[in-house]
């Protein structure tokens, strides 16, 4: 059960990683001007931010056709230099607008039409961001690599920041990381202060994908147990451990339960009412397992 659910862990944030960063290495680019199409829409989630997918043509020689290559990312619209909301929301608006950014500006043409938009964008690269990137050990930056760092907003000052803070050994795939989770110093000492030290990238990205911090550290301490590893708060995270469901265990006779045992509890969804039911069947103080057992096999519903 329990390499079960660290693989579900590790698979969990892969696939959560996958997905953001896949545009990284989706836009087939040619030179340090780079052209394509886009389509943007408002977001389902803020009526502040645009969702603009970016798609470049390129020519497949097994099937002899184009296809397109897909990425995209959501904006504050207030990030969109030259485009309003009335723009946006208007009738067959025509627009020219921009994104700048240290790694260089996407320049945008198209149409608005209701809320939805296309058209061309190019993107040209700022040649100081490139020298600045190669002066802190990042040579030859490819060119979808590039414009990934201008839709992330990648800044060579966090490349700094996370150097200062210890990790040394980064790639530029790691800045994209720390760049879309917000690890930075302050997360990284406040990691550090809760006895969380030494820990790499992806570990630090594990901890913000199920927002492990400092306050959840001492929150768990205050549940009653000693301190757990990483992994065992991220598992606290995924199964919903919480002081209220320790004090319903506690209510029905399970005080003194450890880390795996609480997990295990939450995996197969045990509450008061099914360990209720358990006694009313004649189980008067199963174990854990027991519990475990009775709930697998339907034994009690």
């Amino acid at each position: 059960m329990t390499r079960g659910s660290n693989i579900f862990i590790r698979n969990s944030a892969f696939i959560f990683l996958s997905a953001i960063l896949l545009f990284s290495s989706s836009i087939i680019v040619l030179g340090q001007t780079q052209t394509g199409t886009w389509k943007a829409k408002v977001s389902k989630k803020s009526n502040q931010k645009l969702n603009i997918s970016f798609y470049k043509e390129k020519n497949t020689s097994s099937e002899n056709r184009k296809r397109y290559s897909i990425s995209g990312s959501n904006f504050k619209i207030s990030d969109l230099q030259g485009l309003t909301e009335n723009q946006i929301n208007g009738s067959n608006i025509p627009v020219n607008f921009s994104i700048v950014r240290e790694a260089g500006t996407i320049q945008f043409s198209g149409t608005f039409n209701q809320g939805k938009g296309e058209g061309n964008y190019t993107f040209t690269a700022d040649s100081n961001f490139i020298s600045a990137m190669a002066g802190l050990g990042f040579n030859n930056i490819s060119d979808e690599k590039l414009f990934s760092s201008a839709v992330l907003n990648v800044k060579t000052a966090t490349v700094s920041d996370l150097r200062a803070s210890g990790l040394q050994n980064i790639d530029l795939d790691d800045v994209f990381k720390a760049t879309i989770f917000k690890i930075d110093s302050n997360y990284i000492t406040e990691m550090n202060s809760a006895g969380f030290s030494n820990l790499d990238m992806d570990d630090l990205v594990k901890g913000r994908i199920f927002k492990i911090d400092a306050n959840y550290a001492r929150e768990v301490l205050a549940m009653g147990f000693g301190k757990q590893d990483l992994e065992e708060l991220v598992k606290f995270r995924i199964f919903k451990v919480t002081p209220q469901f320790l004090s319903e265990m506690k209510s029905e006779g399970y005080a003194k339960l450890d880390a795996e045992q609480v997990v295990k509890l939450r995996i197969f969804k045990i509450d008061a009412k099914f360990i209720q039911k358990a006694r009313e069947k004649g189980y008067a103080n199963p174990s854990v397992e027991e519990l475990v057992e009775l709930k697998i096999f339907g034994k009690v519903k």
